[in-house]
């Protein structure tokens, strides 16, 4: 039986060098990042690090139990087919996957109780979508680097 995705990424062992390199795929992701909507990401990033210097890294720590629940299924997929490596699944998947992941940050955005993230937030929706797809081959890379 193969270990499900949080144990093999969430335990108090794993989890730093995940979220260190989760952190790192973020910022590659908005690093490159061109056009009118690239300005926007990179800008809205560089105002939600204005609120604090952590938040970044506090958010994908906050976000990873949800966002690999989420990955869970497809891991599980991944495993069973035993071959291609999971950011190709991910991509087959992408408009799915890229839904099941915005459910977490949409969820957290209402729940928010600090306009300033709000604001940001609600700014980058529209686009998130088409940034999750172009991020998930760097995720599911990240993904199957730990877990695999």
């Amino acid at each position: 039986m193969v270990a499900a995705l949080s144990e093999s990424l969430l335990t108090a062992d794993k989890l730093p060098a995940f979220l260190a390199d989760a952190n790192k795929v973020l910022d590659a992701e908005v690093s490159d990042k061109g056009g009118a909507s690239g300005l926007a990401v990179k800008g809205g990033y560089a105002a939600i690090k204005k609120v604090s210097p952590t938040i970044v890294s506090d958010a994908l720590e906050s976000f990873a139990p949800k966002f690999v629940e989420r990955l869970e299924p497809y891991w599980a997929q991944h495993q069973q087919q035993g071959t291609g490596s999971f950011a190709d699944l991910l991509v087959a998947n992408s408009d799915e996957v890229a839904e099941q992941l915005l459910a977490v940050t949409d969820a957290r955005a209402e729940a928010s109780k600090r306009p300033a993230l709000t604001k940001v937030y609600s700014s980058l929706r529209s686009s998130a979508k088409k940034h999750v797809v172009e991020a998930l081959p760097r995720v599911g890379d990240l993904v199957q680097r730990h877990a695999g």
